[in-house]
C-alpha cells in the first residue's frame, strides 16, 4: 500500500500553505516617446520606440 496522510489537514494549514500561490499583477510603465502604458524593457506597440529611438515602425492607418 502507499502511505496516506495520518490525520486530516486543517484549512488553516491548507490557506496558509497556498498563501504565496497567488497570481502577480504585471507592471508597466509610460512610453516616454508617446505616453501610452506598456510592460519594462520592451518596445512601445503604439509608437515603436525603445529607449529613444524608434526601433520597429508603426504604420498609421
Amino acid at each position: 500500500m502507499t502511505p496516506l496522510p495520518k490525520r486530516k489537514v486543517s484549512p488553516g494549514r491548507r490557506d496558509r500553505r497556498r498563501a504565496h500561490d497567488h497570481l502577480k499583477a504585471s507592471e508597466s510603465v509610460n512610453c516616454p516617446n508617446c505616453g501610452e502604458a506598456r510592460l519594462p524593457h520592451r518596445v512601445c506597440g503604439k509608437c515603436g520606440y525603445y529607449q529613444g529611438r524608434e526601433v520597429i515602425t508603426i504604420e498609421k492607418d
